[in-house]
């Protein structure tokens, strides 16, 4: 068997189509898998340290502020299509998956052109633009959400999977990973970030939260902060004379975030599709804080799904206060009664059979296996 997975340029794009081929893998030990992502995207890293090999090609997304830019970003999608087709043409695929990002479009229509199956898969909530174009000529459509079928308009070829989730974060021992981490087995671990980049309005609060909590021998933070934001913050501390007690962790990337969620006791975070399926697998209650900078506002949609089954707490970034959400993360750790039960229904909406139901679906229709 001959897969190429496509898709990128974020750890949302990314880790699902991981976690597909990571299944494919189990199933059949001699696939050969090739990942193809764009030049400019997180994947041309992330993908090698999970043993696969990757192809990057050069495409960008449209910029809808400069329009005069786009005419190199039409340049550069007419070499990525190039690169498509003899990526398509060299590897000879049984079929090819997409999972969004710049990527994707011109790897999943090489392979159309070419009469070679495609499948995509669709995290948010809301649609993405790519996935709603590539609709037409692909085999299936996978959805994170069944919210998102709204907006497809052939229903025939919709499957309701849920978001694929690597293995590790599933049933990770919560003594294990704090040993592994350093945490002391009875502090109150809050996990807060906003992404590989980070958040800048979550890292604003998570500052004071700290400056709150600092010291505290009951309470432990741990702030993912991003690579855009991580020396500024810790600059700002040293500016200020703040010194950082060790119940204090700030981290510019978290690249272990299996251990950091098993290990957790609350999550404070924004709600893209992959941060939401991965708490959710790891039962992880959380603070949701959606991103209003995105298409058709699917972090809300993405984060109302677990907070309506009381797994949740939102706070929309139009609402969010400093003071509000420190009140909050210490009403939660006073309600140990109240966390489990968050936790219990949070684990409930965690999407257990992704993988499967993709793999059983695209085995189906390519008929291997």
């Amino acid at each position: 068997m001959r897969v190429i997975m496509t898709g990128g340029g974020t750890g949302g794009h990314i880790y699902p189509a991981i976690a597909i081929a990571d299944e494919i893998k189990r199933r059949f030990p001699d696939a050969k898998i090739l990942f193809v992502g764009a030049e400019r995207g997180l994947e041309k890293t992330l993908v090698p340290k999970r043993g696969y090999d990757i192809r990057l090609i050069t495409v960008e997304g449209f910029d809808r502020k400069n329009l005069v830019r786009n005419v190199s970003v039409v340049r550069k999608l007419m070499k990525g299509s190039a690169q498509a087709k003899k990526i398509i043409r060299d590897f000879r695929p049984d079929f090819v998956v997409g999972t969004g990002g710049y990527a994707s479009a011109p790897m999943v229509k090489a392979a159309q052109k070419a009469h070679i199956p495609t499948f995509i898969h669709e995290q948010n909530a809301y649609p993405g633009v790519t996935n709603k174009l590539l609709e037409k000529n692909v085999n299936t459509v996978f959805l994170g959400f069944g919210r998102a079928a709204e907006y497809f308009k052939d229903q025939g070829k919709l499957v309701v999977s849920g978001n694929p989730v690597r293995d590790e974060f599933r049933d990770k021992d919560r003594t294990e990973a704090r040993k592994a981490l350093g945490f002391e087995e009875d502090r109150f671990i809050v996990l807060a970030f906003g992404g590989s980049q980070g958040a800048g309005r979550i890292n604003k609060a998570m500052v004071n939260v700290i400056k709150e909590m600092n010291g505290r021998s009951d309470i432990g933070i741990v702030l993912g902060a991003g690579s855009y934001y991580y020396d500024a913050i810790l600059a700002s501390f040293r500016d200020e004379g703040f010194e950082i007690s060790d119940n204090i962790r700030i981290i510019e990337y978290i690249d272990d975030m299996a251990a950091y969620l098993a290990a957790a006791d609350l999550v404070v975070s924004r709600s893209g599709a992959l941060t939401v399926a991965e708490t959710t697998v790891s039962g992880r209650p959380a603070i949701f804080i959606p991103s209003p900078m995105v298409t058709g506002n699917h972090q809300y949609y993405n984060a109302l799904a677990v907070a309506e089954a009381g797994g949740a707490i939102i706070i929309e970034e139009k609402n969010l206060e400093d003071e509000k959400l420190i009140q909050e993360i210490l009403a939660l750790k006073e309600d140990p009664e109240g966390l489990k039960l968050m936790a219990e229904a949070s684990r409930k909406c965690g999407p257990d059979k992704a993988t499967d139901i993709i793999c059983d679906k695209i085995l189906e229709e390519v008929k291997i296996g």
